[in-house]
């Protein structure tokens, strides 16, 4: 069943790199008593996610966190190093969250898998952003298609705040 808007986030545990190396964080970390906007991508790297949906939210970091947003994070079905090379290559690091959902627990908690195997990818995270407000989803723009990031860009987010 796929979360929805009013619903409590599960309890999961991301990795994120780091200059001292891998840390854990936690949902409760991240989320509790923050308002946070969370995207997803299908994978680190990929055309879409690399060209069109990370960077509205790196150029529009400032504008977001000025809506009174507390923190940004970006979560994928790749292993930490991945999103770690990721935030280095496209100078997010140490701006959003980079978060490795590794074996995609969190991912599929939240109802948000896809079997993206017929394009080579496997198991992944379908497209998204929410707005979460203490752990409680307060807006969530799914895409229909993995190739696409209009209601899930920044620009969309940003009329929502």
């Amino acid at each position: 069943m796929t979360i929805a808007i009013g619903d409590k986030l599960p309890a999961a545990t991301f990795k994120e790199k780091t200059a001292d190396g891998p840390v854990e964080i936690t949902t409760d970390q991240l989320f509790s008593g923050k308002r946070v906007v969370l995207f997803a991508v299908p994978g680190a790297f990929t055309p879409t996610c690399s060209l069109n949906h990370l960077p509205g939210y790196l150029e529009n970091r400032d504008t977001i966190l000025g809506k009174g947003v507390d923190d940004i994070a970006v979560i994928s079905v790749n292993d930490w190093h991945v999103m770690g090379a990721w935030a280095q290559s496209s100078g997010g690091m140490g701006k959003i969250h980079f978060l490795a959902d590794w074996d995609a627990g969190f991912t599929k908690a939240v109802g948000l898998d896809a079997d993206l195997s017929a394009g080579g990818l496997g198991l992944r995270s379908k497209r998204y952003s929410m707005l979460v407000e203490n752990g409680v989803v307060k807006a969530l723009n799914i895409e229909e298609s993995p190739g696409q990031a209009t209601v899930s860009g920044a620009a969309a987010m940003l009329e929502l705040l």
